[in-house]
């Protein structure tokens, strides 16, 4: 495969993908996502996604495993140092990048075990819970207006390829939710019932909500269950990331 060598910051492609990169919602408009690094590279291909796009630094077109990686996409394109920071997120930019599009959002699926995301704010909360979602085995998040934008670069940096393998429905409202024929389950710190005490609904929702304002009363009326999370340690609550994995690890382990 030949690599085209791209010297000009106002190439179509590359100005595409500095709005990618530096606007978290760009995707929604243009249809496609930007990926850094050769880890989510790899961890997209793993899954079976085609790139339609590989960028490469000049430095990493001498490196015969990126070249390899590269050579996956449909299209190639190696780029001087300097135009692919610009496209970099990150304070040391890596040296590969793949453009791939947009996945189109699929039905909910309403038997199926779920995260829901009510409002979260933080991209690095976001792609943890995506995260701790696939390890344990859970395929659908669910995130309602509000929430941030799913596939924007920094949510699919926390989020280590967990993307790849889960069903993504976002901009949902509250009452889109009637959809589920799942129970829905939050964590309150205004219950007696302790998550490791109670036998959870198989399979189940998890609502998780903003960080500072939690789970909004409509939909906390709306869940079957509450369940706290022992704190011992006399913490008023725990970061909605860390709780987001405890529950979805209590939710594996009952399932046996």
């Amino acid at each position: 495969m030949s690599f085209d060598l791209v010297t000009s910051r106002d190439n179509p492609a590359l100005v595409r993908l500095r709005k990618l990169s530096a606007d978290g919602s760009a995707y929604r408009k243009t249809g496609s996502i930007w990926l850094e690094g050769d880890h989510l590279f790899r961890a997209a291909l793993q899954r079976g996604w085609r790139p339609a796009l590989a960028v490469l630094t000049e430095a990493a077109a001498q490196d015969a495993a990126l070249t390899e990686l590269a050579s996956a996409a449909a299209r190639a394109i190696v780029v001087p140092a300097a135009l692919f920071k610009g496209l970099s997120g990150l304070e040391s930019p890596a040296q590969i990048g793949a453009e791939l599009s947009l996945p189109v959002a699929p039905a909910v699926e309403p038997a199926a075990a779920s995260v829901v995301l009510d409002r979260l704010q933080d991209a690095g909360n976001v792609g943890a819970i995506l995260r701790s979602a696939a390890a344990f085995g859970v395929r659908q998040v669910l995130a309602l207006k509000g929430t941030a934008a799913l596939w924007s670069p920094k949510v699919l940096r926390a989020g280590q390829g967990a993307h790849f393998g889960l069903r993504l429905i976002e901009g949902l409202a509250a009452e889109d939710l009637a959809a589920l024929t799942v129970p829905l389950v939050a964590t309150s710190s205004h219950t007696s019932r302790q998550l490791h005490q109670v036998a959870l609904p198989q399979p189940c929702a998890w609502v998780m909500g903003h960080e500072g304002q939690g789970v909004s009363p409509a939909l906390m009326a709306r869940c079957a269950l509450t369940v706290g999370i022992p704190q011992p340690g006399g913490e008023e609550s725990l970061n909605v990331a860390a709780a987001a994995a405890i529950c979805l690890y209590e939710s594996h382990r009952q399932r046996g």
